[in-house]
């Protein structure tokens, strides 16, 4: 096996040989780049915050770019199409690191127990993060995706590659992506511009004391597609173990018994505000009970890969030229690897002494030795799973709980040693996410031909716009909803704060939260993914209905398209769905825009026209139907 290995490795000819030197990086690809960096960032900020799940945008900025810069541009360069995604990517990478994390400081500002984060504050530590992301990657190229060639596929950045190529025999299949961006964008401003149809639909199941309840949204059909029938269906199963057996069971049996965290009874609780206050006060901490769990059995069980990866990550900073590669080549050429170190000592002390980042010296010492560790796991996680299957929310638990316990033991508690800890894991998750991101692009660079150090660049480049991109949406979406709001529940966010609060003040109600964790070891024994359960019990089941409805979609279109010469209905119908993902932030942003400076209340014209039930159900088949029509193949589009 290792010599089928080195032989792949010896026999592997990139795409555009290394004796050319196509243009690549171009003021044209950084434009586009840029722009499509700040389209996915923002768009997948606003679904991270509503969901608690973000989606790849590798594979739709590649489509995009082939599409901008082949089709609109008449440009002929894959490798400059190559850098556009490079850097569009990196936008929602950047802001899935920092919504699962940054908008604690809001929930904290609004209970007083800090000051609301600014602009600077937010956008400061996530550039800072998020470069380094990128240069925690830089020793780690030739190690993970040179020397592992052949052995770690990387799926995405192997897509990516895929798709990139396609565009250089004609295809153009990015009218995918557009079109749902179109139909998702429509739809939402019907929902929550003008308000005519209604976001939610339940209906109330008397006998078990719940309800069942759905969402109509494009973005979360796309989601269930993207994620495939196996991710939704366990999400879904999670949903239903909360709503249909842990809340019957509390209402059928709680009776006049007032249990903490509630302030009165089960009875009254229900009767007040239904399954929903039931879910509010007990079902979530079951729920982050689980998801804390779900992330550190990834992480117990990833140790012997985590050893393996630190080893090889060590041996990847000694800079040695990689096999069978000239060290002069336009190919293997990286950053230089004086100005990397210098980059990451400087970046560690401007986190130590920076007034508007939250954390000591002693944090940001852990944020160099955490942030190192992770970023060679991360890296070779995507490399093995894809990106999907990051355990990036595992990796912050891990280090929330961790760096709060030496920041309480060391005496810096209260508010200061929560903000501290919250920052930290802020940080640290960033630069998992960028870490993951990145490797996935380079192995792209490298299947085309791409200059590393190019590629390097172009991650730097859409990580400091992605920063800015994601101060002010965040600073938007507060002032126009606010953050643990029926519109931005920011479910990531309010676990991670209950995992500080609770480690800080121990005021967790940890009966709930040994229920959840007992739960996820039950879910582990039986063979089952334990985080995506996890999460679908932690989220509202109106959230996991409408995935499951895509993922169905999914199973019924990959049944269909059996024994044909090509998954085109993946390819197409993902496409499809990165672009409702897309369409539907952007519009939210929008709204968000709109609610802000005071125009929202004259767009509703819900006291005029309210279709009830009957439109909403409407509206999510309609989705349903594009989505399966989308899935049929390109040409249809």
């Amino acid at each position: 096996m290792d010599r089928d290995n080195m032989n792949k490795k010896a026999d592997f000819k990139p795409y555009v040989p290394a004796e050319q030197a196509p243009p690549e990086l171009t003021v044209t690809s950084v434009v586009t780049g840029v722009l499509l960096a700040v389209v996915f960032g923002a768009a997948n900020a606003y679904l991270g915050l509503r969901v608690g799940m973000t989606v790849s945008a590798s594979i739709p900025a590649a489509v995009v770019s082939m599409g901008v810069l082949r089709i609109l541009l008449r440009r002929k360069s894959v490798l400059e199409s190559n850098m556009v995604q490079t850097i569009g990517s990196a936008g929602e990478s950047l802001a899935a690191g920092a919504i699962f994390t940054m908008p604690v400081f809001f929930l904290w500002a609004r209970e007083g127990v800090s000051s609301r984060p600014g602009m600077l504050s937010i956008s400061l530590t996530a550039l800072l993060g998020g470069l380094l992301g990128v240069l925690f990657m830089v020793p780690l190229r030739k190690a993970l995706i040179v020397k592992e060639h052949g052995v770690l596929p990387y799926p995405e950045g192997t897509a990516c590659a895929e798709v990139l190529l396609a565009g250089e025999k004609g295809g153009t299949s990015a009218r995918a992506v557009f079109a749902g961006m179109g139909i998702a964008a429509l739809i939402k401003f019907v929902v929550d511009g003008f308000k005519v149809v209604p976001s939610t639909v339940a209906m109330q199941v008397r006998a078990l004391r719940t309800e069942f309840s759905t969402e109509i949204y494009p973005a979360l059909v796309g989601v269930g597609y993207i994620c495939g029938a196996k991710i939704a269906s366990y999400l879904f199963a999670g949903g239903i173990l909360g709503w249909f057996v842990l809340i019957p069971l509390i209402a059928a049996f709680g009776g006049e018994t007032v249990l903490y965290p509630g302030t009165k009874s089960i009875a009254q609780m229900f009767s007040e505000g239904g399954a929903n206050a039931i879910w509010s006060s007990y079902i979530r901490y079951i729920g982050a009970g689980a998801v804390a769990a779900g992330g550190i059995i990834s992480l117990v069980k990833s140790l012997p890969l985590i050893a393996s990866t630190f080893r090889d990550a060590m041996k990847g900073l000694r800079g040695s030229s990689a096999e069978g590669q000239d060290a002069d080549e336009r190919t293997a050429l990286d950053i230089n690897m004086k100005f990397v170190l210098g980059g990451i000592v400087l970046i560690i002390l401007a986190i130590a002494v920076f007034p508007d980042i939250p954390v000591s010296f002693l944090g940001a010492f852990l944020i160099a030795v955490f942030g190192f560790f992770f970023s060679a796991v991360s890296s070779r996680m995507v490399g093995l799973v894809g990106g999907s299957n990051n355990p990036v929310s595992g990796m912050a638990i891990a280090t929330l709980l961790f760096a709060t316990m030496v920041l309480k033991s060391a005496g810096d508690g209260g508010a200061h040693g929560m903000t501290g800890a919250i920052a930290i894991g802020s940080i640290i998750c960033i630069i998992a996410a960028m870490s993951g991101d990145t490797s996935q692009d380079l192995k792209t660079g490298y299947l085309l031909g791409a200059t590393p150090r190019r590629q390097q660049y172009g991650e730097l480049i859409g990580a400091t716009v992605s920063a800015v991109t994601i101060g002010g949406v965040m600073l938007l979406l507060d002032a126009a909803w606010g953050f643990g709001s029926t519109e931005l529940s920011a479910p990531q966010a309010t676990l991670m704060k209950m995992i500080v609060e609770g480690v800080m003040d121990g005021n967790l109600p940890w009966t709930l939260v040994w229920i959840g964790v007992f739960i996820a070891v039950v879910i582990e024994i039986f063979g089952i993914p334990v985080l995506p359960v996890a999460i679908g019990l932690y989220l509202p089941l109106k959230l996991s209905v409408p995935i499951m409805a895509g993922g169905l979609v999914r199973l019924a279109a990959s049944r269909r398209a059996a024994g044909t010469e090509a998954d085109s209905e993946a390819g197409s119908g993902i496409l499809f769905c990165s672009g409702l993902i897309a369409g539907e932030g952007l519009v939210g942003i929008l709204l968000a825009i709109l609610a802000v400076v005071g125009v929202a209340d004259r767009l509703d014209l819900s006291a005029v026209l309210d279709t009830g039930i009957v439109g909403g159900l409407a509206v999510l088949l309609a989705v349903v139907l594009a989505v399966a029509w989308a899935a049929k193949g390109q040409k249809e589009l």
